[in-house]
């Protein structure tokens, strides 16, 4: 059995000389030795080339087993029965065939469909049973001859059968491995460019709405809208070159953002109209929330911030950060009054969402009771030892 499975790992050159090997330990050795065993009780006494000739029969098949299967058990099995009819190999001496046998029938379980596999097993059995109950010579006899033909390939089938369903299992686990891994890696990418782009639009459309209205009034007003659009929309470009970085080499095109890029979102907000109070809380030793953590928190926040300034500006909003050993957790009210919108909760909450849920951790996000907006979420993290 051990031999067996270690085949699996051979290259398939590796395996053919393997095959090679056991067709001459079988077929040159192992089966011309049986079939010059004589019968206990009298009987057939074949010349030596007819010994050497039906061991070569049962054996040399075994070269390509891996190519032929079912043709190989089948003669394989023919064989066994001839030779153990006329005698040539006594019954006793049948252990020799049956290595022969049970070789082939793993073969042919494990490399062929169950029901093609299953009929030419049932097939042999029957045939090679058949050979073993008529060189018997009692009832008993007979049918421990049946149980013999049963012991020489349903434990070999059986084993190739198991190993077979084990291959198939691992291979559609492998499979849905790779479906869950390019769907967890699409919404990823769903998720920053989402957060890039609808951050830096809001900014944009509310800057080119200033620039429209005052463009006559005010030139000066204009251009500095003008402006901000510029820096805006190059800070987009950057972000989204590192997202499609990612997608493309595996490597980000720029240091992604985190905890110690927040206050630079409190500036953008200001842009949009959005009066932000940020407030970070660090009781960790610095370096300590991993990247990840420090992503998903910015993004988060952004989120939140964004949505601000595109239902409830002007406003004021409150973004808190508190970093402890172990645990980020993040609090963005705000008091301005939003729209109620029928379609739920928009893309934006839901990968806040996601991202929450990556780490382990908790969202809640809702109108407040006197007025306003909040989004509370708790991300856990392991500190390094």
């Amino acid at each position: 059995m051990t031999a067996l499975l270690l085949t699996r790992r051979l290259r398939p050159v590796d395996l053919y000389i393997v095959d090679a090997v056991l067709a001459v330990a079988v077929g040159g050795l192992l089966c011309p030795y049986a079939a010059l065993e004589s019968p206990l009780h009298g009987g057939v006494r074949e010349p030596l080339w007819v010994s050497v000739l039906v061991g070569m029969a049962l054996g040399l098949p075994l070269a390509v087993r891996r190519r032929w299967p079912i043709a190989v058990a089948v003669v394989i099995s023919g064989s066994t029965t001839g030779a153990l009819v006329t005698g040539v190999i006594p019954n006793y001496a049948a252990a020799a065939p049956a290595l022969a046998i049970g070789l082939s029938f793993y073969t042919v379980a494990v490399s062929t469909a169950t029901r093609r596999s299953m009929l030419c097993a049932a097939g042999c059995l029957a045939l090679v049973s058949v050979a073993l109950v008529l060189t018997a010579g009692d009832l008993w006899s007979r049918t421990g001859g049946v149980v013999y033909a049963a012991v020489m390939i349903t434990p070999a089938w059986l084993t190739g059968w198991l190993i077979r369903e084990r291959r198939a299992l691992a291979a559609r686990q492998g499979e849905h491995l790779v479906r869950q891994a390019a769907t967890e890696e699409r919404l990823r990418v769903a998720r920053e460019l989402h957060d890039v782009v609808a951050h830096t639009m809001s900014l944009i459309v509310v800057k080119a709405a200033v620039a429209n209205h005052v463009a006559e009034a005010d030139p000066r007003e204009a251009g500095a809208a003008l402006r901000v659009i510029e820096e805006t929309g190059r800070n987009a470009l950057t972000d989204i070159r590192r997202v499609l970085g990612v997608l493309r080499e595996g490597t980000p095109y720029a240091p992604a953002p985190g905890l110690d890029e927040l206050p630079g979102l409190a500036e953008q907000a200001a842009i949009g109209g959005v009066d932000v109070r940020l407030d970070v809380r660090r009781e960790e030793t610095d370096g300590a929330v991993p990247e990840s953590v420090g992503l998903a928190v910015y993004r988060i926040v952004q989120e939140a911030v964004t949505n601000v300034v595109k239902h409830a500006a002007p406003a004021s909003c409150r973004a808190t950060v508190t970093v402890t050993p172990g645990e980020v957790r993040v609090e963005v009210t705000d008091d301005g009054r939003r729209p109620v919108l029928p379609g739920g909760d928009g893309h934006g909450l839901t990968g806040m969402r996601e991202r929450v849920a990556l780490h382990g951790g908790d969202l809640r996000a809702g109108p407040q009771a006197g007025g306003g907006f909040a989004v509370r979420a708790r991300l856990p993290y392991r500190v390094a030892a």
